[in-house]
């Protein structure tokens, strides 16, 4: 006798689909649908782990998309990029620590692209949700909100440089340009080039521990709590949101605040920076 079809909370379970944390679990009740996410350090987290193993049986943890699966997805996405620029940009922003963030970054430029990402995407996630519940023996009581999921479409292989999978990264190339540049220098214009370098490395490292607003997304490839959930983005995407345009506002003039005061409320870095500069200028 197969199980009775269920009623599924299908926005809950698309996000813990979406995401791979390692301090993160979610897990499906079978007799209610729902959807109990556990998150280490929450203070609820004991209780809802006490509520799980008194009722084990009910529940079933959500396998979501792996980092590596995930990446996969980016390669053959940036494998489809038509103009060279873009893809160029795309291949080296997922090389190395941080690919998630960088890769959602270069896109914001590019709105249509952004937008065949994030459909290509939620199809990927969708079938991924499709094939879990299949296996997990679930019936779902109604159809998700974003329709029967099917298998998503092969992405076109455009020509042109291709996506590395080789032993040297995408990137390393650009390392040793960036070293020869360095030798050929002048000693002294180094102060200059290593304040300007250790103010990008730290601006870097900021980023991926989590700091302006941005998370480790090496942990949680989807870890951006500013992007909506997948079936949310296609009605949200063309609609500019008042408080973003209020912050882009603000980070307009803050900018321009610091240009006119020749960087002096920023960072160490890049005051060194600025300083080393105007030395070198003179």
């Amino acid at each position: 006798m197969s199980p009775k079809p269920i009623t599924i909370d299908w926005d809950a379970l698309e996000t813990a689909v979406e995401r791979n944390a390692p301090d993160t679990e979610s897990f499906l009740d079978r007799s209610s649908g729902q959807v109990m996410t556990v998150v280490a350090g929450d203070p609820e987290a004991p209780l809802r782990k006490r509520q799980i193993a008194e009722n084990i049986h009910n529940f079933v943890r959500v396998e979501p998309a792996s980092s590596r699966e995930q990446y996969r997805w980016m390669e053959r996405f940036v494998s489809s990029v038509s103009e060279p620029g873009l893809r160029e940009r795309l291949i080296i922003s997922i090389d190395g620590k941080g690919a998630f963030r960088r890769f959602k970054d270069v896109l914001l430029a590019y709105p249509a692209e952004r937008e065949r990402w994030f459909s290509y995407r939620a199809d990927l996630l969708h079938w991924h949700i499709h094939n879990w519940l299949r296996e997990a023996g679930i019936d779902a009581a109604e159809d998700p909100p974003w329709g029967e999921a099917k298998p998503p479409p092969e992405l076109p292989q455009v020509e042109g440089k291709p996506v590395v999978h080789g032993t040297e990264p995408p990137g390393e190339a650009l390392r040793r340009h960036a070293r020869d540049l360095i030798d050929g220098i002048a000693a002294i214009d180094l102060p200059s080039a290593i304040a300007f370098l250790e103010f990008l490395r730290d601006r870097g490292g900021q980023v991926l521990n989590g700091q302006d607003g941005a998370l480790n997304d090496d942990d949680d490839p989807d870890g951006d709590q500013d992007e909506a959930p997948a079936a949310q983005r296609a009605t949200s995407a063309s609609a500019p949101s008042p408080a973003g345009e209020e912050r882009a506002g603000d980070e307009r003039a803050g900018d321009e605040k610091a240009a006119s005061t020749g960087g002096r409320s920023g960072s160490p870095g890049g005051a060194r920076a600025a300083s080393g500069l105007r030395a070198s200028d003179a």
